[in-house]
């Protein structure tokens, strides 16, 4: 992945909000490329699976690699002998995997969808809008202009670059603010005694997950009938044509 992309547009955020867009611009760098091979993943038990076995598919791991997390890292906290330092420095770690999976999941539903992710200001704009579920979708709506059902397929595959960058700042301040409050929360919980930290922290993570399952489904509506957008042959075929 270019560079630049990297550096083209981050809304400038002091200190924790800052480094928690740099983390959620890097989960979107990493995962980009990976997006076709979690759809084959998605269908690897049936080559003929349509676009929606497919989706269903993308939620249900989505939701259950969440979770796992969540639950692995309030489980090592549980553990005898690690402190509350090494838990907070466990969950701290975890923040990027979920960013990743997030940032998979999301840009995989765009695929499916057909919608363009071929640009950073494209995937930031997906990848935000559902992680912040309603509100996300209420902010690109106003934002853009428009008005109307699925904002994945209505505003981010048709408006341009320059208005994707202005609804992402203001995304961008959105998330810093519902990211920190319920991290908090979250962080908090997984470092609890007992066990407790495990049900606490893969129940959250879960909860997360489903909510963004949801979001998907308002931000880009009905499944396509078929895979006729890709190469022909479906996303095996395209993958391999792409190494």
């Amino acid at each position: 992945m270019a560079t630049h992309d990297q550096d083209e547009s981050v809304p400038e955020e002091p200190g924790r909000g800052h480094r928690v867009l740099a983390l959620l611009d890097k989960a979107i760098d990493t995962q980009s490329p990976l997006v076709r091979k979690n759809i084959v993943r998605a269908r690897q038990r049936n080559s003929e699976a349509t676009p929606a076995q497919v989706i269903r598919n993308l939620e249900r791991m989505y939701v259950g690699a969440l979770a796992g997390t969540g639950a692995a890292v309030g489980g090592a906290a549980a553990a005898p002998g690690v402190g509350t330092g090494v838990a907070l420095a466990l969950s701290a770690g975890e923040v990027l995997s979920s960013f990743e999976l997030s940032a998979l999941f999301a840009l995989s539903l765009a695929e499916v969808h057909g919608v363009p992710i071929d640009e950073i200001e494209r995937r930031r704009t997906i990848v935000l809008g559902i992680m912040l579920g309603g509100a996300g979708s209420e902010t690109i709506t106003k934002v853009a202009g428009r008005t109307g059902q699925h904002w994945g397929r209505q505003i981010v595959a048709k408006v341009p670059a320059e208005t994707l960058r202005q609804i992402n700042k203001v995304l961008g301040r959105n998330f810093v603010t519902k990211y920190g409050t319920k991290q908090g929360i979250i962080v908090l919980g997984r470092v609890a005694p007992f066990g407790i930290g495990a049900a606490i922290g893969g129940g959250a993570n879960a909860a997360v997950a489903s909510l963004a399952v949801r979001a998907g489904r308002r931000a880009f509506g009905p499944p396509p009938a078929s895979w006729s957008w890709l190469t022909p042959g479906g996303p095996e075929a395209s993958e391999n044509q792409h190494g």
